[in-house]
């Protein structure tokens, strides 16, 4: 599994390594910082992996998680939409796959959008989509909030806070989870950048918590009037109490803006 995981590594660094690409030209330090802007008034298209080759209480298992995420902004709010799909290995052999919950939330901003610090707050809803064992099977809401600065051309930071609970449906997984996503972006020049955004989980209703580390790279490039954002970080879990997260993973992924 860690040869796996060392593979996989090697072949996000090689692609962020000679991603500059012969149409890409000299971004501007607005564009860089804009292309990691979870509040940027553009649409956007993004896939993004988690690959997790260890998890607590489950040496043998395995996890690959792809999310599927739209963000359409609608005057001075933000639509975000996302869809997992995820594959389960229990390590033997045996391998479950399908899609998760789906998720969609709407962020408000609070600022100017032509502002470098960015704040935004909204509603958050999750819908039963797929297999009762990729994801529960009640309806959940909440609430997301958004906050981007970048009055550094060089460094950029910000997080994103989401929490829900169940409030309808079947089965018996109730749900009272927050989510914290501190992010931090420093860039490199030439559109590539360091980049660390690992998701930290406080379960409420069962009382754990996961906090995990990343530090990764990324590579921003414009081909026409797109602008693509090519990214690998590894994160690591440094504290984890009751919660059947992972030891170690993979993030990576590709933005599109648009």
């Amino acid at each position: 599994m860690k040869n796996s995981m060392q593979k996989l590594l090697l072949m996000l660094a090689i692609i962020l390594c000679t991603s500059s690409l012969a149409l890409a030209e000299e971004e501007s330090s607005r564009t860089l910082a804009q292309a990691n802007n979870p509040l940027a008034n553009i649409k956007t298209l993004n896939f993004h992996n988690y690959y997790l080759p260890s998890l607590y209480g489950a040496d043998d298992a395995s996890v690959n998680q792809m999310f599927i995420r739209y963000a359409q902004p609608i005057g001075r709010v933000l639509i975000r939409a996302s869809l997992p799909i995820t594959t389960i290995s229990d390590g033997n052999g045996h391998y479950d796959s399908g899609v998760g919950n789906f998720n969609i939330f709407g962020s408000y901003l609070l600022t100017d959008p032509s502002e470098s610090s960015q704040f935004g707050v909204g509603p958050m809803l999750s819908a039963p989509a797929g297999k009762s064992s990729l994801g529960t099977e009640r309806w959940q809401a909440g609430l997301a909030a958004v906050a981007f600065i970048a009055n550094n051309p060089k460094l950029q930071y910000g997080g994103l806070v989401t929490w829900q609970t169940d409030f309808a449906g079947n089965g018996n997984d109730k749900t009272n989870v927050m989510n914290v996503q501190p992010f931090v972006i420093l860039q490199l020049g030439g559109g590539t950048y360091l980049r660390s955004s690992a998701v930290w989980t406080f379960d409420f209703e069962n009382g754990g918590t996961n906090i995990p580390f990343g530090l990764g790279i990324g590579r921003i490039t414009r081909i026409d009037k797109m602008v693509f954002n090519l990214f690998a970080e590894a994160q690591y879990t440094v504290f984890n109490d009751n919660f059947a997260g992972s030891k170690y993973q993979i993030f990576a992924g590709i933005n599109t803006q648009f």
